[in-house]
């Protein structure tokens, strides 16, 4: 996942090189939690489980095999390219230990964040909604004229005393 420009300073100067060490010196290309590949290309069935080359059998979205089911696969079978990233399992960009660091395909970092993008989903519907009620108010009331509602022209204080902005 690319780092947000507001957080950068968080991460220490040598991220590329410790995020490098994780991934593919650690986890030799791999997720580690699902154990998918870096850089592959796979054939997934949207809910967790996927077809491992290597072992030339399917795998659920825990690192476990699974039994081939009775349905036709081929209708639902996408494909994919894999790409790890190094993730702070305590979400805290500050703490590099190893301990706190793992190998992660999108699928599991997506569902490893899924809390911290519903937060962030909902403050930036709420700044949204925020922003558009100030300037709704404003504009409907005091730039439109509306009816019943004096019109005001903005008063700025200088030198202690008010002047009315033309």
């Amino acid at each position: 996942m690319p780092i947000m420009r507001e957080h950068r300073w968080l991460y220490p100067i040598d991220w590329a090189e410790l995020s490098k060490v994780i991934r593919f010196d650690r986890a030799k290309g791999r997720c580690e939690h699902c154990c998918r590949p870096h850089g592959q290309q796979i054939f997934h069935l949207g809910d967790g489980r996927w077809w491992d080359r290597h072992l030339q059998h399917w795998r659920d979205g825990r690192e476990r095999p699974v039994r081939q089911s009775e349905q036709d696969l081929a209708a639902i079978v996408r494909i994919m390219r894999v790409n790890t990233a190094c993730a702070h399992l305590n979400h805290d960009p500050t703490d590099n230990a190893s301990r706190n660091l793992a190998s992660l395909c999108q699928r599991r970092y997506m569902i490893h964040d899924a809390a911290e993008h519903r937060r962030r989903r909902w403050l930036n519907a709420f700044r949204r909604r925020a922003l558009g009620d100030l300037f709704a108010w404003f504009e409907t009331r005091s730039a439109l004229g509306v009816e019943g509602v004096p019109r005001r022209t903005p008063v700025r204080a200088l030198n202690g005393q008010a002047h009315e902005l033309i």
